[in-house]
């Protein structure tokens, strides 16, 4: 019986400590407690691409909404194209985004990169990211498909619970102004300020700046 107990209290904190992907569709729902795959697995959980449907993206990009579990996370998206995609060289969050709280995020809109042109048709896999300031990281991936017809979500269909997110603003070494490098507006909520890097110094900026970069490049730590 205290077997049994421990291993649902060990199951509990384990999805708890996880992400969910709500939109687009996940590969696999990774927080199902199935043995094959785990979220700490570079790069898409150990789920292969075509496990699950593919969801129709605008062409200038389109919407995610995560189920998130911590108390605060950095947040990565990455783009690869093609129908078997795992190597993610488009990056759709080129600055750090910070997302606080518990509960449901939606981003109605993740441009694409403004060198990067698609077609109707063209297949393509997200890969999402989460890291904690330790840099530990957690990752999940959705196959797209790009459709002329498709729309990003809107209304209820993109509503926030209990969190909020936004890009951190550079900072500026020496600043006394906090107001001045508050995270800026993510969707429809403001960012938040629990990875405020005002008045940081340089090594601090710079380690930050770094966790950024290995993310957007989909490196695994």
């Amino acid at each position: 019986m205290k077997v049994t107990s421990l291993a649902v209290l060990a199951t509990a904190q384990l999805a708890a400590a996880h992400f969910g992907l709500e939109y687009p569709e996940w590969r696999f729902d990774t927080l199902s407690g199935d043995e094959r795959y785990s979220q700490w697995e570079y790069p898409c959980a150990g789920v292969p691409a075509g496990t699950g449907n593919r969801t129709e993206w605008p062409l200038t990009g389109g919407s995610i909404k995560l189920e998130l579990h911590h108390a605060w996370s950095y947040v990565f998206v990455n783009l690869g194209l093609g129908e078997n995609a795992t190597v993610f060289n488009y990056t759709l969050t080129p600055s750090l985004y910070n997302t606080t709280g518990n509960g449901t995020y939606c981003l109605p809109q993740l441009p694409l990169p403004t060198n990067l042109k698609v077609n109707d048709g063209d297949l393509a896999s997200l890969q999402v990211i989460t890291a904690d300031y330790k840099g530990t990281s957690l990752y999940n991936c959705a196959d797209i498909v790009f459709r002329s017809s498709a729309k990003a979500l809107s209304g209820d269909d993109c509503k926030s619970n209990n969190v909020t997110g936004g890009f951190v603003a550079a900072a500026t070494q020496g600043s006394d102004d906090d107001s001045k490098n508050d995270t800026t507006s993510g969707g429809n909520n403001q960012g938040s300020g629990a990875a405020h890097i005002g008045g940081a110094n340089t090594m601090v900026l710079s380690s930050v700046v770094g966790l950024a970069l290995a993310f957007v490049y989909g490196l695994g730590l």
